[in-house]
């Protein structure tokens, strides 16, 4: 919440201690963000693309399967980056 900006080509990774089924939303977010689900086999299992900000009444935001990562990054990034339900995402460090 509160954040102004997302360095572009960066995220914000939530991991859960098991897989569940968590609601997300944006309030107080100063711009749209697409959302990644991914399993605990790292696999994409879901994707909202373009997720608004929103003020006073919040929408939840939830995966369709449970999950055990949540990755936010700018609005677009999927789509320019060709990401897709059942890629498989590699947490490799650098």
């Amino acid at each position: 919440m509160y954040r102004k900006e997302l360095a572009e080509n960066k995220g914000m990774l939530f991991v859960f201690d098991h897989e569940v089924l968590p609601g997300f939303w944006m309030k107080n977010m100063e711009f749209s963000l697409d959302i990644i689900w991914i399993n605990q086999d790292k696999r994409i299992v879901g994707i909202n693309s373009n997720v608004l900000p929103c003020r006073d009444s919040c929408e939840s935001i939830a995966p369709q399967d449970k999950i055990k990562y949540a990755l936010e990054v700018n609005a677009g990034f999927v789509e320019k980056n060709q990401v897709k339900a059942g890629d498989r995402v590699d947490f490799g460090r650098r």
